[in-house]
C-alpha cells in the first residue's frame, strides 16, 4: 500500500539446482511438521501452515484495496484523467508477465528471503546480498508508516465521533504491539484476521459499485476509459506511478514459500490471483466511480479539493450516508490490516538475513511455541516502535510525513527490486528452462524487468508525487536505498575474501532441503 498527499484529508554465481530439487519432499509429507510447530528446527520456520487462501489474503490486504480505491484512484484520476482504469489493467498485466517467471523460479527457489535468494541464485550473490539489504530497509520502513496512518485516520475518526481528542501517536503504538503480537503468534492467526479485514473492504466497495450500476446501469461504464490514444497525454507517467505502487507487497507469496503447504502449487496460485484480481477490482472500481459522476465531471472534481472525497460521496450519494460512514471506519481496518501484512513480510526478511549471517545470527531464530520467526518480530516491533515515538517526539504529520516519507522510500526501493529479479529469473534459465516455455522464462522476464525498469525511473523523477514534497527533503530521503545498497556490496566482498565457503552456502537454505 503507498498513499499520496491528495488522499490524506479524508560474486561467484549460485549453482543453481536441477531439475530434481523441486520434486523434493515438501512440507506437506511430514503432517507433524504442519501441526506442530515446537517439533520445528529453532532456526527453521514453521511449514505446511500457509494455504493458498492465506497468501492471498496476505497479498491483497497488504495492498489495502479500500485505501488504494478510496485514497489512491482518486489522486491517480486526477493527475492522469479518463485513462485511470485502464492504468491499472495494464500494469497487472506487466505483473502477469513478472510472475510468469517469479513463479516459475519459486520451485527451485524457496527461501523466506524471496527477492535476495532470486538475484543471488540468478545474478550472483553479491548482488543477492545487496538486494537483501534495500529489501530490509524497504520492508521495514513500510511497516511503521502505515502503522502511523492507522494512527491518523483513527484519532480522526475519534474526534469526529466524539469530540475527544487522542493523540495519533498513542494508537498506532497501540496498533504496533497488536500486530508485533499477531505476528509472534502462529502465522494462520494473522491469515484469519486479514481476511476478515479483506472480506469487510471488499463487501463496503462493492456496495457502493452496485448502487452506482442500479441508479445509472450502463451510462457508468463509459468505454472512452480505455481508448489508447489518452494513454499519450500528460500525466499519465505520473499517474502509472501511483497505480503501480498500489500492487507493492503481490510479492510477499514467496516470502512464506517455507511455510506454505505444497510451496510448488500454493506459491503461483496465490500470486496469480492476487495480481488478477488486485488489476480487475482496481480497474472496475476505479472505472465505476468515474461513472458515477461522468467521466469529464469526475476528473474535474478529482483535481478540486475535495478530489480525495471522491469515493465516499459516490457512496453516500447512491447508497446511503451509512456505507460512507462505514468505508470511513474501515480505512482504519485496512491500514491495520496493511501494517500487518507488511509487518510480516519484513520480519521474514530479518529472519533471512540473520539466518545467513548477514545480520545478527539472533534474528534467525524462531519461537519454538508457534514456529513464527519471534526475534525478528520484537526487532521489527522495536523499529516500528521507534518511527513512531520520533514522529510524536518531533510533533510531525502522521500522514505527509510518517507515512508518506517512508513508504515513498519503500515502495521505490521495492520497485528496483522487482526489476532485478525479473533479470535474475532471465539469468537463471537462460542456460537450462528446465522444460519451461521460452515464453514464461524468457520473455515474460525480459519484457516485465523492461517495464519495470521505466516504472522505477518514472518513481525517481515524479517522486513528489509520493512524498508530497519537492528538493532537499526527496533527495535525503532517497539517500537510504543507495547508502544500504552500498554496505550490502562492502558486506558481500568482505565474506568472499574472509570466508568464501560461507560466502558459497548463501541462499542455499530451501525449505526442500529442510
Amino acid at each position: 500500500m503507498t498513499l499520496t498527499p491528495s488522499a490524506d484529508r479524508a560474486a561467484a554465481p549460485a549453482e543453481p539446482p536441477g531439475p530434481s530439487a523441486a520434486s523434493g519432499p515438501s512440507a506437506a509429507s511430514d503432517p507433524s511438521a504442519a501441526s506442530d510447530p515446537s517439533t520445528a528446527s529453532p532456526d527453521r520456520l514453521a511449514k505446511g501452515l500457509i494455504g493458498t487462501t492465506d497468501l492471498v489474503f496476505f497479498v491483497v490486504a497488504a495492498a489495502a484495496p479500500l485505501t488504494v480505491l478510496a485514497g489512491i484512484a482518486p489522486f491517480a484520476i486526477g493527475v492522469g484523467g479518463a485513462s485511470a482504469p485502464a492504468a491499472y489493467l495494464i500494469s497487472g498485466a506487466l505483473l502477469v508477465l513478472f510472475a510468469a517467471g517469479f513463479t516459475a523460479m519459486s520451485r527451485y527457489v524457496r527461501n523466506a528471503g524471496a527477492f535476495y535468494a532470486y538475484v543471488a541464485r540468478g545474478l550472483g550473490r553479491t548482488l543477492g546480498v545487496v538486494t537483501a539489504y534495500v529489501a530490509v530497509v524497504s520492508y521495514n520502513l513500510i511497516t511503521p508508516g502505515v502503522a502511523a496512518a492507522f494512527g491518523y485516520f483513527a484519532a480522526g475518526h475519534i474526534e469526529q465521533r466524539t469530540g475527544a481528542h487522542v493523540p495519533w501517536w498513542l494508537l498506532s503504538g497501540g496498533c504496533v504491539a497488536v500486530v508485533g503480537v499477531l505476528g509472534w503468534l502462529k502465522v494462520t492467526l494473522s491469515a484469519k484476521v486479514l481476511g476478515v479485514a479483506l472480506v469487510l473492504e471488499v463487501l463496503s466497495l462493492l456496495l457502493m459499485e452496485g448502487g452506482v450500476l442500479a441508479d445509472r446501469g450502463t451510462a457508468a461504464l463509459d468505454p472512452v476509459s480505455f481508448d489508447p490514444s489518452l494513454l499519450t497525454q500528460a500525466g499519465v507517467a505520473g499517474m502509472f506511478v501511483l497505480v503501480i505502487g498500489a500492487f507493492t507487497g503481490f510479492e510477499a507469496t514467496a516470502i512464506y514459500a517455507e511455510e506454505a503447504r505444497d510451496p510448488a502449487r500454493t506459491v503461483p496460485r496465490a500470486t496469480f490471483i492476487a495480481i488478477g484480481f488486485l488489476a480487475v477490482f482496481y480497474a472496475l472500481g476505479t472505472w465505476i466511480v468515474m461513472g458515477a459522476y461522468g467521466t469529464d465531471d469526475a476528473v474535474a472534481q478529482a483535481r478540486a479539493d475535495g478530489g480525495p472525497d471522491l469515493t465516499f460521496r459516490a457512496a453516500e450519494r447512491f447508497v446511503g450516508l451509512w456505507l460512507s460512514d462505514t468505508m470511513h471506519v474501515l480505512i482504519i481496518v485496512s491500514a491495520f490490516a496493511s501494517a500487518l501484512a507488511f509487518h510480516n513480510a519484513a520480519a521474514r526478511y530479518l529472519y533471512a538475513l540473520g539466518r545467513e549471517g548477514l545480520l545478527p545470527r539472533g534474528l534467525g531464530r524462531v519461537s519454538p511455541r508457534t514456529g513464527s520467526p519471534g526475534r525478528a518480530v520484537l526487532v521489527q516491533s522495536g523499529f516500528n516502535a521507534l518511527v513512531i515515538g520520533l514522529g510524536a517526539v518531533l510533533a510531525v504529520d502522521p500522514y505527509l510525513v510518517v507515512l508518506l516519507w517512508s513508504n515513498s522510500v519503500g515502495v521505490l526501493g521495492i520497485m528496483v527490486m522487482q526489476a532485478l529479479a525479473a533479470v535474475a529469473v532471465f539469468a537463471f534459465f537462460r542456460t537450462d528452462r528446465r522444460g519451461m516455455s521460452a515464453f514464461r522464462v524468457v520473455w515474460a522476464p525480459l519484457l516485465a524487468a523492461a517495464g519495470l525498469a521505466v516504472l522505477a525511473v518514472l518513481a525517481l523523477f515524479n517522486f513528489d508525487l509520493l512524498t508530497g514534497r519537492t528538493g532537499l527533503v526527496n533527495w535525503l530521503l532517497l539517500v537510504p536505498v543507495p547508502v544500504v545498497a552500498a554496505a550490502g556490496w562492502l558486506v558481500a566482498r568482505r565474506i568472499r575474501r574472509t570466508d568464501p565457503e560461507r560466502f558459497a552456502r548463501l541462499t542455499e537454505v530451501d525449505v526442500e532441503r529442510d
